[in-house]
């Protein structure tokens, strides 16, 4: 065994647990364990990290077999991909040691596994001190804090990037255009465009897709079609952003025309492309587009996806007055998970048939379904007259003893559903204490106001949407969660 010569020799001895002390042999007797078996151990791993890949790295921790920069950046990288959290910490601890934090190649490593890890208080910590980053570095970091939700330092830490004097890449504007997107901050978006044509990288497809992307979730979709028609290379991805940006302003013709086009063009649409086209469809009116898209979906065998599943729900609900249909449907996807019943309870909210809604309610909680936020609220929405206000009740309750009495969809839904089961006085007063809780939130001030219009305090409905004005506060127009 100490004649081992090979990467494929150790993994074998690694395999059996009587092995381990041949292991350490193995790696002691090696002629040049650094540079040659720590290094191809992990070049062909690097992608597809296995227990076993994590097992022979906390093996090699434990030896002082690490003192080869390549080779603790290849484990470091594993890290990152694997999201091994506490076994990137020990690595980090042995770059310490051997004093290589200094190595810019290294610590950028460190900072990509702290972001990858969602540790990203450790990440910017590193980030901070480090003497010199790379492009890399940055757009580790960006990335982390877009991976967290918080957009607005990754774009913050791209303009830093950009007065460092640091040459953007591909990556780094993608990033920063992801941030834009996740804010509907056009301007910003538009700006980075400039920087994108002035820099040549408008040519990648991953940046043409980010600038689609962006445009259309800040609703100019004009912009965004401009874009993409001058897009020299596209992918599906690259057309599922367009069919969304159409879908988020509800241009049905327009989606399910651009729908067509990719397959005259032998792409073919994937999940999120059917989905994003399916939220388009609403009203009577789109159901021939629904059962077309619903047939190439069934021909596509991708039914059983339920998230495409859940948003037909939606749709024919929104499309089609059949119940029968409607229910035909529902008992194909109410073998889904939680996601598809809360499709179904919206659904026949959106049909106008509370019972049926409360009745899949208790089925899902008998099946021990997860109910989360959007079950709550749809089943609020579910609840439309004074007959159900006993059972509005029970659900309020159930709301509090959930935990998700604090999400603010879900109280706005109770203020609803008391206001249109008549108990005026209890929706006024829970609409006022939410007005306190979410003092910027517009849908809020225009759900008061309803509610004090219905009162019959003009007055007071009047003063308080000028207040919403003054403080320049607009609602968005709704859309489906699915």
């Amino acid at each position: 065994m100490s004649l081992c010569s090979s990467a494929s020799h150790l993994r074998k001895l690694k395999v059996s647990k009587s092995a381990n002390h041949l292991f350490s042999r193995a790696l002691t007797t090696h002629n040049h364990p650094e540079e040659h078996s720590n290094s191809r151990t992990f070049n062909g791993n690097q992608n597809a990290p296995s227990p076993l890949d994590s097992d022979l790295i906390a093996e090699l921790t434990r030896h002082d077999s690490l003192s080869n920069p390549h080779s603790l950046n290849k484990i470091v990288s594993f890290c990152a991909k694997s999201g091994s959290f506490h076994l990137g910490i020990q690595i980090h601890s042995t770059i310490l040691k051997f004093g290589f934090i200094s190595n810019v190649y290294i610590s950028s490593a460190v900072v990509d596994m702290y972001a990858k890890c969602g540790e990203i208080s450790s990440a910017r910590l590193l980030f901070d001190q480090m003497p010199q980053r790379t492009a890399v570095t940055w757009n580790s970091l960006i990335s982390g804090y877009l991976a967290v939700n918080c957009p607005k330092i990754a774009i913050e830490l791209f303009i830093k990037m950009l007065k460092a004097a640091i040459n953007v890449t591909a990556y780094s504007v993608s990033s920063c255009l992801a941030g834009c997107s996740q804010l509907e901050a056009r301007e910003v978006g538009s700006q980075v465009h400039g920087l994108i044509l002035k820099t040549g990288l408008g040519y990648n497809v991953v940046v043409g897709t980010g600038l689609v992307d962006m445009y259309s979730k800040c609703g100019d979709v004009d912009d965004s079609r401009l874009v993409f028609d001058h897009m020299v290379n596209r992918n599906v991805i690259t057309w599922t952003s367009m069919v969304t940006g159409y879908s988020l302003i509800e241009k049905p013709d327009e989606a399910m025309s651009l729908v067509r086009e990719m397959a005259r063009q032998d792409l073919r649409p994937n999940c999120v492309t059917y989905n994003s086209l399916l939220s388009s469809f609403s009203g009577p009116d789109c159901l021939s587009y629904c059962l077309q898209v619903h047939c190439c979906i069934i021909q596509l065998g991708l039914e059983s996806n339920v998230y495409i599943a859940a948003t037909l729900v939606t749709v024919y609900s929104k499309c089609s007055s059949s119940l029968e249909d409607f229910k035909k449907l529902c008992s194909v996807v109410m073998t889904c998970d939680h996601i598809a019943w809360n499709a179904v309870i919206a659904g026949y909210s959106n049909l106008g048939r509370h019972e049926e809604a409360l009745r899949c309610f208790h089925e899902m909680k008998q099946a021990d379904i997860d109910i989360d936020s959007y079950a709550l609220t749809s089943m609020v929405g579910a609840i439309g007259n004074s007959s159900f206000l006993e059972e509005g009740k029970a659900m309020h309750a159930l709301i509090h003893r959930t935990g998700y009495i604090s999400h603010l969809n879900v109280q706005n839904g109770l203020v609803s559903m008391y206001a249109r089961c008549g108990a005026i006085e209890i929706a006024a007063r829970s609409a006022k204490k939410l007005l306190e809780l979410w003092p910027n939130d517009p849908a809020t001030y225009v759900l008061l106001s309803s509610v004090l219009t219905m009162e019959g305090n003009w007055d007071s409905a009047a003063d308080l949407r000028k207040l919403m004005c003054d403080r320049g506060l607009r609602k968005k127009p709704g859309y489906s969660w699915t």
